[in-house]
């Protein structure tokens, strides 16, 4: 199998990544990104592109692919508006635009968040902007969709938070974490299940937090 990835070199993707090159049934996995990953593995084909606007220039990487595994993303208040709107909304069209023109038979699996707004009408940025994503793809014909919409995530692996109220969260994990299966889940169980979906598509395709625990749960 052949596997698409963007977002890579994020907390998600690199434990996606990690994952897909461990798998024996997958015999390629092309990393489309903006900078370099670091890792020379023999699956492993890195695809530097900075448009992620127009994919046109590198088109051919995205034939033949069976899963997709869309985790670009940006946090918010990180950029702007309306750069977070570039980001979210229309990088996920244009990549989801060439992969049904020349993948259609793929399962893509695209990391949204939870509260995404379906109605796009929400005041918070990052609600209805994946929001708009996901009725992009959902407007699509793949061979799968898998939309995950995770709660908290908490960071297995330490790093720098990238706001106050991720660190905040990353204290307060332990009791988050007592408000149940829709409250958090860590990166290395997000990034094993969206790898798990790929590879056997659930019957869902908006899987809320307890969705994705669910199929940690219930692997078939």
């Amino acid at each position: 199998m052949k596997v698409l990835i963007a977002g890579g070199t994020g907390m998600i993707g690199r434990l996606v990544l990690k994952q897909c090159l461990e798998e024996d049934g997958i015999t390629e996995v092309v990393a489309i990104g903006r900078r370099a990953i670091d890792n020379t593995h023999p699956k492993l084909k890195q695809v530097i592109h900075d448009d992620f606007k127009d994919f046109s220039s590198v088109s051919d990487h995205f034939e033949g692919v069976d899963i997709v595994q869309f985790c670009l993303g940006v946090y918010t208040g990180a950029v702007s508006d309306s750069r977070f709107k570039e980001i979210t909304v229309d990088f996920t069209h244009a990549f989801a635009e060439v992969v049904q023109r020349r993948s259609p038979q793929a399962t893509f699996c695209f990391l949204s968040g939870s509260g995404a707004d379906s109605q796009e009408k929400s005041k918070v940025a990052f609600a209805k902007y994946k929001g708009m994503a996901e009725n992009d793809l959902i407007s699509r014909k793949f061979g799968a969709l898998q939309i995950f919409r995770p709660a908290y995530i908490y960071p297995v692996e330490k790093r720098k938070e990238p706001n106050l109220m991720y660190t905040v969260s990353r204290a307060l994990y332990p009791l988050i974490k007592m408000f149940g299966k829709n409250a958090s889940i860590t990166s290395e169980q997000l990034a094993k299940a969206m790898f798990l979906s790929g590879l056997n598509p659930s019957g869902l395709t908006i899987l809320e937090n307890r969705d994705i625990l669910g199929i940690l749960e219930n692997p078939t």
